[in-house]
């Protein structure tokens, strides 16, 4: 199984790559790992440093997941074959799902300083639709639509439990 998830923040990427991930025992990449120096603030790395880590990952792992919002990122997963995911359930459940989500212990040194984001998150959650680049939802769409494997347009979180049965099949 190779899955590789995009979309806007508060889509559900990490909620269903989490349980992908822990039904398959498949490593899971977070692609803000890649995206940005570790402690160092709002401070992008070196794309083609982050290009050349998302590269290797996948290489070295059978089988994987692959979630975030950077097109660019998932395109350099695109060659190992993934089936690619496009998470587009619209600005409102991104933003509902924003103002619910647990703390990130790995983005965030306590909830406080995460909830401390949340009116930029949500600012940047309604930019999705009408900014242009590599996390925008023209840029999500162009990378989906270019992908000639296999892919599904999503604009709603699948069931998890029960799961429905086109979930279930991707664990295979």
């Amino acid at each position: 199984m190779r899955i590789a998830i995009l979309g806007n923040s508060g889509s559900g990427k990490s909620l269903l790559g989490g349980w992908l991930a822990d039904r398959s025992a498949a490593p899971r990449l977070d692609l803000d790992t890649m995206a940005w120096e570790p402690n160092s603030g709002p401070v992008f790395r070196p794309e083609d440093a982050a290009i050349a880590d998302v590269r290797a990952f996948c290489a070295s792992n059978a089988s994987w997941i692959v979630e975030g919002c950077y097109a660019n990122l998932v395109r350099a997963a695109l060659p190992f074959a993934p089936t690619l995911l496009l998470l587009d359930p619209g600005e409102a459940r991104c933003m509902a799902n924003c103002r619910s989500r647990a703390w990130e212990p790995h983005k965030y040194e306590s909830k406080a300083a995460q909830d401390e984001r949340l009116a930029f998150l949500l600012t940047w959650v309604r930019e999705y639709y009408v900014r242009d680049g590599e996390m925008s939802r023209s840029g999500h769409v162009a990378t989906y639509e270019a992908h000639a494997g296999p892919k599904h347009l999503l604009t709603r979180m699948p069931v998890l439990e029960p799961a429905d049965a086109a979930l279930l099949a991707w664990l295979n």
